[in-house]
């Protein structure tokens, strides 16, 4: 039984299907295992989210009716037990994201994970690449610490290579052509949970350079996202615009700008928003009465200069002021991606149509969420799954 990739789909299939009773060899081609699952860990390390199931699976998009039956056998709190069972104690945060406890860290979670593994009888092969397949069922493999090109014809192979961002950690998508050898048409790569450019003047990036926004809401087209966002020299970060880059990107596509609008008070109603806007005495500056009035500081003032259109309505400009969006950062950037293996090239089990007993999960099918903890369950949703589905291949 043969694992191509060491992230989180495959290391649980891994050991998903070492616990059956089955011998398991992994081939991560970098030098360690998990490098994406402790890059992740950096900007705050959500295993998963305390949301109810049917929203759960209404983050998956497209791929949402799939994700409620993976969601099902291997659950969010099947995640938690999974993190509990190798001595990491985790809890939910208030805005429902699922976190470990303060003293772990992800990197305990990988050593415990990986001595688990051990005990299991996995074996693990670090610097060995997938060069292709080899006959019907057989894998060709390039040991690259001694340059031996090998082949190996396992029961079954989970494939779990990952999408194609954040190229560093070896999820580079580079293993596309060797699915199309078998036919397999992949859908094209493109960012998701990524920043938006915004053409700045070069006074407001002078002038603001990085500031965050707090307790906003962020609009495009339908869909609204309520949160932090960070001001950058390059345009907009934070959790609303990666969760509104789906609606962006299709807004980009149909050609020219796609457009962002930003509520700054949110929570405030606009009967009380417009008796606070009546207020504002004459001779008081723009900067003095949003201080005041509605605890709106820099760099507000200077964001409605730069985006307000002159005369525009000022209770307008600060419950919907327009973003012009000219593009999104690059794959490369990317926290994830879309694209990749569509699930109508595999079976319900994960299975290639193409490809008798391989199997695909993780960040190689074509799914996307937003941060908050949906990326990794679903990685490790779909590596249970794929798990389940070679058990069934094998009669096990």
């Amino acid at each position: 039984m043969a694992i191509v990739g060491g992230g989180p789909a495959g290391l649980l299939a891994a050991q998903r299907l070492a616990e059956a009773g089955l011998r398991v060899r992994v081939f991560e081609q970098k030098a360690t295992v998990g490098r994406k699952f402790l890059v992740a860990g950096h900007g705050g390390f959500n295993l998963t989210n305390g949301e109810d199931a049917a929203a759960f699976a209404g983050r998956y998009g497209g791929a949402s009716a799939f994700f409620r039956g993976l969601l099902a056998h291997f659950s969010p709190g099947d995640l938690r037990r999974w993190a509990a069972d190798l001595g990491i104690a985790t809890f939910v945060g208030t805005s429902g994201r699922v976190f470990p406890e303060a003293r772990h860290k992800p990197a305990d979670l990988l050593r415990a994970w990986l001595r688990r593994l051990g005990e299991l009888g996995v074996e693990i092969n670090v610097r060995h690449r997938w060069l292709g397949f080899a006959g019907e069922a057989g894998l060709r493999l390039l040991n690259e610490a001694s340059g031996e090109e090998f082949t190996l014809e396992p029961a079954a192979t989970v494939l779990a290579l990952g999408g194609a961002s954040w190229p560093q950690t070896g999820s580079d998508g580079h293993w596309v052509p060797l699915l199309a050898g078998l036919g397999v048409a992949c859908q094209p790569w493109q960012p998701a949970n990524c920043g938006a450019e915004v053409a700045w003047s070069v006074f407001f990036k002078e002038k603001v350079g990085r500031a965050p926004l707090k307790n906003i809401a962020l609009s495009c087209g339908e869909h609204t996202v309520r949160g932090e966002l960070m001001l950058t020299d390059y345009g907009l970060e934070g959790t609303p615009v990666y969760a509104l880059t789906p609606a962006l990107r299709t807004a980009l596509a149909a050609g020219g700008l796609a457009s962002l609008h930003l509520n700054l008070k949110p929570d405030l109603a606009p009967a009380e928003l417009a008796r606070r806007l009546a207020q504002r005495r004459p001779g008081t500056s723009l900067a003095a009465f949003l201080a005041g009035a509605l605890g709106l500081k820099a760099p507000v003032p200077t964001l409605l200069r730069e985006l307000a259109a002159p005369g525009a309505d000022l209770g307008a400009s600060l419950t919907a002021l327009p973003i012009a969006v000219a593009g999104l950062r690059t794959l490369a950037e990317a926290i994830s991606s879309a694209g990749g293996v569509p699930f109508s090239e595999v079976t319900e089990n994960l299975m290639l149509r193409r490809g008798a007993g391989t199997f695909v999960a993780g960040e190689m099918l074509d799914w996307e969420a937003p941060t908050g903890g949906y990326l990794l369950q679903g990685c490790f949703s779909t590596g249970a799954w794929a798990a389940a589905g070679v058990r069934q291949w094998l009669g096990r």
